[in-house]
């Protein structure tokens, strides 16, 4: 059995809910990211190192010396993300685009973190939604919004459109 790679992970986390809701504090009296770090202390014993960082922290925590030192960033993000620095966001990026991995978890779809991976807004529309298509494949079945310039799905359903960032850092968008 081929022997393992020690693992850097940062687990980062808003650290809001659990200091503003009495009811999540209730459960994750020691942050949402404890859970985190336990399973992956549980998990992968002696092969990882694992650290926290949290919003509240200066540079939210992600100093270009604890990245450089990361192999994998988890970020937990709900309600704060746009109390994300876009320093922070950008030497995030960076590291991402240089090899260290990144698991975007919970609400994160919305940080700004994920939406600069993505190259896109990440808007979520929903089949309750009442502009939404009635053609998503499921009652909650996300949609992403289509790029600027590109028809609805649900007004042209044979024309496909995509955005997609390059690690180039250049953006396109197309119909067809």
């Amino acid at each position: 059995m081929a022997e393992r790679r020690h693992l850097n992970v940062t687990v980062w986390n808003e650290h809001v809910h659990e200091r503003r809701e009495p009811s999540v504090s209730k459960i994750y009296p020691d942050g949402m990211h404890a859970p985190i770090v336990e399973g992956l202390r549980r998990e992968l014993a002696g092969a990882v190192t694992v650290r926290v960082a949290t919003l509240d922290e200066p540079e939210h925590g992600l100093t270009s010396a604890l990245l450089a030192d990361t192999d994998v960033l988890t970020w937990w993000g709900h309600a704060a993300h746009d109390q994300v620095a876009d320093e922070v966001v950008e030497r995030v990026f960076s590291r991402v685009l240089d090899g260290m991995g990144i698991v975007v978890l919970h609400s994160g779809h919305h940080s700004k973190i994920f939406k600069r991976l993505m190259g896109t807004s990440c808007s979520l529309i929903w089949r309750s939604d009442p502009a939404a298509s009635a053609s998503s494949s499921g009652p909650s079945a996300p949609r992403i919004r289509s790029p600027p310039g590109c028809p609805s799905p649900s007004s042209s359903p044979t024309r496909r459109c995509t955005a997609s960032s390059s690690t180039s850092r250049r953006r396109t968008s197309s119909c067809s």
